[in-house]
């Protein structure tokens, strides 16, 4: 049952009071869009199912794993968002990559060096520009590699504060041949690993840099940044992958056509759909996160009508407003198949609350009484086909249910 407005606005004042972050102005988006078409009562709440694709992947939220350095990983258990809980606390948002030594053993002023095609080279004091920081809003940040289909769980929302990259690289007057900016942090120089390779930069495009939005980044959910998530300054880069979201920012550098891919680029390409690791920089496409959604929970439920099953998701990314989704849920196969979009039929479903914004998550809920016991597959798609959604179209985010009640 959709509950009334008074209703919903009291329980996300109780929420917001229990959590550890104040979710502001999301906030009151959320308590503004309330209200809702009813689909009749959602009964009683009898249990949750796991979700998984073909096998369970089984990982513990809030606890690092994986090994140190470019290793360590940690990620956000998806299946508790709520209306009123859809920030992320800083110490259970998700972390690829920990601290490195360099970064960790830091004293005295931080400092980012400035180099290449500018008027000078020089050195930013990270307090004298941080006086220029402001509320940039809460952004959604998603691992280029979030591939656990079991919890999809390296993906979290925070609000940040910092300063933009625009203005920094504007301050440092580019000569006429400086056609991209480079922004480097440290990394765990040394380090063998059989996951990542150590190297930690990005270029950007000047001539797409304002409208990109990017910023760097001091403090996250009204803190200072923690020690893994870029402590004292990282750059944000709204709507692309955190590949690209540089951590503990050491060096901005202005480059021109030839500069060649970094290392980060090399290594990221397949994951920020690149056609291949180009040689040169100047030859990446953006590493935009397009439109996407998935299944976080599905809840039994009994009704007066008998079983229910209530399946809760996220949809994220992309460029604009997305409202209308399509859902295709089939008997599921045992084993790993090729996914086909063009098959099988979807029914179309609106997104309510209406969302407001792309920038972050927003919840979705679909009403299911499945016909037979089994294991179900749930495919996802935008219903509008002109919205970029390559990860849904390849089957990215499909995840499965098993029901043994019906």
């Amino acid at each position: 049952m959709h509950p009334t407005r008074r209703q919903v606005l009291g329980t996300l004042a109780a929420a917001s009071a229990a959590t550890l972050v104040d979710p502001g102005k999301v906030l009151a988006r959320l308590a503004a869009d309330v209200p809702c078409t009813a689909t009749g009562p959602a009964g009683e709440l009898l249990g949750t199912l796991p979700l998984f694709r073909y096998r369970p992947q089984d990982q513990a939220f809030g606890v690092k794993y994986g090994g140190p350095g470019l290793d360590a990983r940690m990620v956000t258990d998806l299946s508790l968002l709520e209306p009123g809980k859809l920030i992320t606390p800083n110490e259970l948002a998700y972390i690829r990559t920990e601290i490195p030594a360099a970064a960790a053993a830091h004293t005295g002023p931080w400092t980012i060096e400035t180099s290449g095609l500018l008027a000078k080279d020089g050195t930013i004091v990270l307090d004298a520009i941080a006086k220029q920081s402001k509320n940039m809003g809460p952004q959604l940040f998603e691992c280029s590699g979030n591939g656990n289909p079991s919890n999809f769980g390296l993906m979290s929302v925070a609000e940040w504060e910092g300063i933009p990259l625009t203005g920094i690289v504007d301050g440092l007057k580019p000569t006429k041949d400086a056609t991209a900016v480079l922004v480097s942090g440290f990394d765990h120089i040394g380090q063998v690993s059989q996951r990542s390779i150590v190297g930690a930069s990005w270029v950007f495009p000047l001539a797409s840099l304002d409208k990109l939005g990017a910023y760097l980044a001091v403090r996250m959910n009204g803190e200072p940044l923690p020690a893994d998530h870029g402590r004292p300054v990282r750059l944000v880069v709204p709507g692309w992958y955190g590949c690209t979201w540089i951590k503990w920012v050491n060096e901005i550098r202005l480059v021109g056509s030839d500069e060649p891919a970094t290392t980060q680029m090399v290594e990221f390409a397949n994951r920020t759909h690149q056609i291949e690791p180009h040689k040169f920089a100047r030859d990446y496409t953006p590493g935009d996160i397009q439109t996407a959604a998935t299944p976080v929970r599905v809840e039994k439920r009994r009704t007066a009508g008998g079983i229910e099953y209530r399946i809760v998701g996220i949809l994220w990314g992309g460029t604009k407003v997305v409202d209308r989704l399509a859902v295709r849920i089939t008997p599921g196969a045992l084993k790993p198949q090729a996914f086909d979009i063009k098959s099988g039929e979807f029914t179309p479903f609106t997104v309510c609350p209406t969302p407001k914004t792309h920038a972050t998550w927003n919840l979705w809920e679909y009403r299911w009484k499945p016909t037979a016991p089994g294991t179900y597959d749930i495919a996802l798609k935008v219903a509008d086909a002109s919205v970029p959604q390559r990860r849904l179209q390849s089957g990215y985010y499909m995840r499965q249910v098993t029901v043994d009640e019906i």
